[in-house]
């Protein structure tokens, strides 16, 4: 055994990538390098996830809300976890996501069960785009508004199935050859003009239309209000429909 003991024997036997990983979280605490954790152990997070919905077999159990329970059970692994004890990550972790998944099952109330999660998530974003006040509108300015808010939610389509990230049993509808070079080409400007967001915006967007988290989680993750993670979605949003005025016109003639 090294003369460190046993938590120089669990560094050693660790990735050296995670281990850098850790050791810049443990120096910076900073949302950076959380995220970057997240993103690194989330797949795990939604195995377990995936373990639990075979567990559930009776179909009242929505896959990507287990998968929101066990985001915040590993969000609480992180910030707990200290890599200098001397026990593996993902071993400590388990406990806490499967912990914070039965917990969260057995919280869900009726009404709850009955709400299509993912009804819920476009109900979030379709609140986030909506102007304030917009019915009060001039005609002209309400019709606008209306139009905005379609290519906001053409734009969200693309981040969410258009393939910036691939998703499980992701289909390719394209009708035609050449729908599907210029969907193709349209998907790639998209995922160019959000590399150039804001780092707490290209955040908002990765977790949200990739890892399929609620404002809330984000919040979360990110140490801010589901208010404030509104905020940032909507100005994504904004941002990208204003760089790609073309975006709204290719989906609204599919």
């Amino acid at each position: 055994m090294s003369a460190d003991g046993p938590a120089r024997t669990a560094r050693d036997a660790q990735d050296p990538d995670e281990a850098a990983a850790w050791d810049l979280f443990k120096l910076e605490r900073s949302v950076k390098r959380r995220e970057a954790l997240f993103n690194r152990y989330f797949p795990f997070a939604r195995q377990l996830a995936r373990r639990q919905f075979f567990n559930h077999p009776g179909g009242d159990v929505d896959f990507a809300e287990l998968c929101q329970l066990a985001s915040t059970g590993l969000l609480e692994a992180i910030d707990r976890y200290d890599p200098d004890y001397g026990v593996p990550f993902r071993g400590y972790a388990a406990r806490r996501i499967n912990g914070s998944i039965l917990d969260g099952l057995a919280k869900m109330s009726e009404v709850r069960e009955q709400v299509s999660f993912r009804s819920r998530v476009r109900a979030e974003r379709t609140r986030s785009l909506t102007k304030p006040d917009a019915d009060a509108l001039p005609v002209a300015d309400a019709m606008q508004a209306l139009i905005d808010l379609t290519v906001g939610l053409a734009i969200g389509f693309m981040l969410e199935g258009g393939g910036l990230v691939q998703t499980e049993n992701q289909a390719d509808g394209q009708s035609n050859a050449y729908d599907s070079l210029a969907w193709k080409e349209t998907i790639a400007q998209v995922s160019a003009e959000v590399s150039q967001l804001s780092d707490r915006e290209q955040t908002v967007i990765r977790q949200h239309y990739g890892a399929g988290l609620t404002f809330d989680r984000i919040g979360a993750l990110l140490g801010v209000s589901r208010g404030r993670v509104s905020q940032l979605h909507r100005g994504a949003i904004e941002t990208l429909r204003r760089r790609l005025p073309q975006v709204g016109d290719f989906h609204l003639k599919r």
